[in-house]
């Protein structure tokens, strides 16, 4: 079976990020990137799908700008067998609706217009939308089943587990089909250094908007249907307020906690 798994270069959560004041979209050079950690369970479920079934290929999606390379680079050394990059100045400040249309179309160039199962993370842990995998099945006229807690894929069906806040849903599709995964599906290898060393002679394709026919007037910032108005830094924290317990420790705690209101 060939897979075709999208992912995404995003900020370094545990970073300072923020957005560009020129344009209001977010500034992914004024902090490290790397691959979503959502989507590296997608990267796990995919691999271990084809590992199980003796066979197939892992092709790893995703779409930024060039620094997005290391997006692939890691999931090539986790495993799968080959990347492609879409890269063209024209995305910048695409949104979740143009995000969808480059995708799709890089999957359909990906498999030649027949893609057997496209995984996904459940959201980017940038945006945290987690509407792109519904919109790239919506394009490609795939059945989507989406937030999988566990799949298993048989002859010709897909099957997923979603878990609720109160209870278990079991769905069924017909492959072709777009699975997006939680983070509760599995847990993801980390790169072996012979992973590492074979990743650097793995194909990985660089595609522009011309090689998907399409035109830079569908994407971009001017095309987007959702904009950021305007933005502010966060406020810095303010210092907490140190009790010295004089043996009246308790009573000033309860007053502090009724004054926020939350006894």
């Amino acid at each position: 079976m060939n897979i075709v798994v999208c992912v995404k270069y995003v900020p370094d959560s545990q970073s300072e990020r923020t957005f560009q004041e020129s344009d209001n979209t977010v500034d992914r050079e004024a902090t490290d990137g790397l691959l979503s950690e959502l989507d590296e369970y997608a990267v796990e479920e995919a691999l271990k799908i084809v590992e199980a079934r003796g066979g197939g290929e892992v092709t790893v999606l995703t779409v930024g700008p060039a620094a997005a390379a290391d997006a692939i680079k890691k999931a090539l050394q986790m495993g799968a067998h080959r990347g492609v990059h879409v890269q063209d100045d024209a995305i910048h400040g695409s949104d979740a609706v143009a995000t969808s249309l480059v995708l799709a179309e890089a999957v359909k160039k990906a498999t030649d217009g027949s893609p057997e199962l496209v995984l996904t993370g459940m959201a980017s842990t940038d945006g945290t939308m987690g509407v792109v995998p519904a919109m790239m099945a919506e394009r490609l006229g795939l059945p989507q089943v989406t937030y999988a807690s566990e799949l298993t894929v048989g002859d010709g069906t897909v099957t997923i587990r979603r878990d609720g806040d109160t209870a278990s849903e079991t769905v069924e599709a017909s492959l072709p089909a777009l699975v997006s995964v939680t983070d509760q599906i599995n847990e993801p290898r980390y790169p072996s250094f012979k992973g590492i060393m074979a990743a650097k002679k793995k194909p990985v394709d660089t595609w522009s908007l011309a090689d998907l026919g399409l035109e830079a007037s569908q994407v971009g910032l001017d095309a987007a249907w959702t904009t950021v108005v305007t933005f502010a830094q966060r406020p810095p924290r303010a210092q907490g307020q140190i009790v010295t317990d004089e043996g009246e420790g308790g009573a000033k705690l309860a007053e502090f906690l009724s004054a926020q209101k939350f006894l």
